[in-house]
């Protein structure tokens, strides 16, 4: 059973998903603003937050960014409405995890809640749990990263497509792939996903994100992770 946080100003709708939840056997806290859900997922933070973009006092976009500015990895889940796109793209470029658009039906909601929660928790390696990245640093098994011995603030899913990728270091690893296997599902409607969150990455990890020596494009095709190599454990 996962606790989640329900930030939804539409009752009906609000209710539908806490009883569908429930049912499921999720224990579900709800908050109907912004400014509410905020202090929510602060002081007793969810195992996911399941967040409105529209919502009154704070929207759902503030709400993500402040959690992420105060660190917070928490998984997050972003409901748009039909044709906003913005919102999407905003989303995920302030630490979003996934979005659904309304409107939607509960089962594929459930489906997205499980695998973000699934991808979430750490992934091993086969025995090369610490791996060096040039600079970078990687402990699998920790779930930690560090560059230049700094630790690195890496959200769930950026951790989640590293380690993906030391798994299958040296080879050409396809978009579709990664939705499949770090998403938890095999396409969705917004195809730039991948991409966004691989620019974000190359930001943390890159010594010059715009001339990646790590994380290596191949066109037409998906990327490549070079230069790995076995690694002492981190301190």
């Amino acid at each position: 059973m996962s606790r989640i946080l329900l930030v939804e100003d539409d009752e009906a709708m609000a209710v539908a998903l806490q009883d569908g939840f429930t049912f499921e056997g999720h224990e579900v806290v709800r908050a109907s603003d912004g400014v509410e859900g905020l202090r929510l997922a602060r002081e007793t933070p969810p195992e996911i937050l399941i967040l409105d973009v529209m919502l009154p006092k704070m929207t759902g976009l503030d709400v993500c960014k402040q959690l992420r500015a105060d660190g917070s990895k928490m998984p997050i889940i972003m409901l748009t409405a039909r044709g906003q796109e913005i919102d999407k793209v905003l989303g995920l470029k302030l630490g979003a995890d996934d979005y659904i658009t309304k409107p939607f039906s509960f089962m594929e909601l459930m489906a997205r809640v499980e695998a973000v929660l699934r991808r979430s928790q750490p992934m091993s390696t086969d025995g090369r749990a610490v791996v060096q990245l040039g600079d970078v640093t990687v402990d699998i098994a920790r779930h930690q990263a560090c560059k230049n011995g700094e630790p690195l603030a890496l959200t769930p899913r950026e951790f989640r497509l590293l380690a993906f990728f030391i798994e299958h270091r040296d080879e050409v690893v396809t978009r579709e792939a990664l939705l499949d296997a770090v998403w938890g599902y095999d396409t969705i409607p917004f195809t730039r996903t991948v991409d966004t969150h691989i620019a974000k990455l190359r930001k943390k990890i890159e010594e010059d994100p715009s001339d990646p020596k790590l994380l290596i494009t191949v066109h037409r095709l998906g990327y490549r992770l070079v230069g790995s190599e076995p690694a002492g454990p981190l301190a």
